[in-house]
């Protein structure tokens, strides 16, 4: 239920990075004062932020919560908290759950499941471009647009050909759906696992060359030249990949982008040992790589960073290293280990929220309010003084899979706030009077 919250004498940062006083009122779920003074009258919740910074919550453009279909690895009520412990106020949900997205009937029952979870983070869902992410036969997207789908999405899985790739725009586009992809040429990247260098032959490791993600853009762009329909690139790992995504933006090509966190972070060395908490599709690649995506994202040519978010049970890393599961769990982590980013000097404060707020919403057909007056009240409180390394044995999600264990943070969140209701809270005693 939504309260009436109180959050004093906060620190947040203007367009330009400069900090300043900030005070909010939240009232039924919207920011009903946003000033340097805090507001008058009676709160249910009255939060001294002082020395707190103040941010927009973070929206999250792939998390997988693996239900249905998976509960072995975690469940909507699980990541749910963990996204709301991350500072993530809104999160999107791929379509390739079991059964997939591909019908209202599992939007309904996504729906239902999440709104029994009790969280108040927002859940939006992108519908199946083909049914049952086949490849071939087009999904009902009339069905699923007036379900209330935030796009259409064919994530790991390919289509059988260009013509349905182009059917496939051509149908989205006629209901204003943005198409999501992970562009990656299933042929080139066959059963690969790890970026296609030194450190895959020195391991034996089967190899997925740069050539398999940027092969697929190129395709795609093609496509959309043709059409004129939007699409988001999803986890984009190379500079190349990165450098034809500010190509295409810089013509007026209706494309956005984002990178996960990781490949901000790591390169392919984490493999060594056969590490398979590194184990990540798409892989690790190049320090090259790493810092072009980070530059990327720096400048604003790759609008968006999403964390990626695929929990896993502890077997399913358990395996040899081509064998193992891809993919990190990284909701927990979202806005602390990113503050990380600042501090290193890879982008500024603003930057970062643009990429974790603005962008990730413009991705989903939502305009961006941030923390001003009429918004919605979406927002975290963290502690810059607080910096504990990252520990996976804390995490809410049942997932405790990533390669980022043991690595500085940039802050902790001490207050998420969704909607208008406290998600998460983890302030000493004397901050919050109720």
């Amino acid at each position: 239920m939504s309260r009436a919250i109180r959050i004093r004498d906060a620190r947040a940062a203007d367009g330009a990075g400069e900090y300043q006083r900030l005070s909010l009122g939240i009232r039924d779920g919207r920011i009903v004062h946003a000033a340097p003074e805090p507001p008058a009258g009676e709160w249910d919740h009255d939060i001294d932020a002082g020395g707190l910074l103040l941010l927009p919550g973070w929206i999250e453009l792939a998390a997988r919560l693996r239900e249905p279909g998976a509960t072995r690895k975690a469940d909507i009520a699980s990541e749910l908290a963990a996204a709301a412990a991350g500072g993530i106020t809104t999160l999107c949900v791929p379509p390739d759950t079991d059964p997939v997205i591909d019908r209202p009937s599992v939007v309904d029952w996504i729906r239902t499941r999440v709104a029994s979870s009790g969280s108040p983070v927002a859940v939006h869902l992108l519908g199946a471009a083909t049914a049952g992410l086949a490849g071939a036969e087009l999904a009902e997207m009339r069905a699923l647009a007036a379900a209330g789908v935030s796009g259409i999405g064919q994530i790991g899985a390919p289509l059988r050909d260009a013509a349905v790739m182009r059917r496939v725009l051509e149908y989205a586009a006629s209901f204003g759906l943005r198409l999501h992809v992970q562009p990656v040429d299933a042929a080139l990247a066959a059963d690969g696992c790890a970026h296609e260098g030194a450190v895959a032959t020195r391991m034996g490791l089967p190899p997925v060359p740069v050539a398999a993600e940027t092969c697929a853009i190129g395709q795609w762009l093609a496509l959309i030249e043709d059409t004129g329909a939007a699409v988001h690139f999803g986890r984009l790992s190379s500079a190349r990949g990165a450098r034809m995504i500010a190509d295409a933006r810089r013509e007026g090509l209706p494309v956005s982008a984002d990178v996960a966190l990781h490949q901000l972070l790591l390169t392919d060395e984490a493999l060594n040992g056969f590490d398979t908490r590194a184990r990540l599709d798409p892989p690790l690649r190049a320090p090259s790589d790493r810092d072009a995506l980070r530059a990327a994202l720096a400048d604003g040519s790759l609008p968006a960073l999403c964390c990626d978010h695929q929990p896993h049970e502890a077997d399913a890393k358990n395996e040899a290293f081509d064998l193992a599961a891809p993919g990190a769990s990284g909701l927990d982590i979202a806005w602390g280990v990113a503050l990380q980013l600042v501090a290193d000097g890879v982008c500024d404060l603003p930057a970062l929220v643009r990429a974790c707020h603005d962008a990730p919403l413009a991705c989903l057909g939502l305009a961006a309010q941030g923390l001003a007056e009429g918004a919605r009240a979406d927002c975290v409180l963290i502690d810059p003084e607080a910096r504990p390394p990252v520990d996976p044995q804390s995490f809410r999600s049942r997932g405790r899979n990533t390669p980022l264990g043991g690595r500085a943070t940039g802050g902790s969140v001490v207050l998420s706030v969704a909607g208008g209701v406290l998600a998460h809270e983890a302030l000493d005693g004397h901050r919050m009077r109720r």
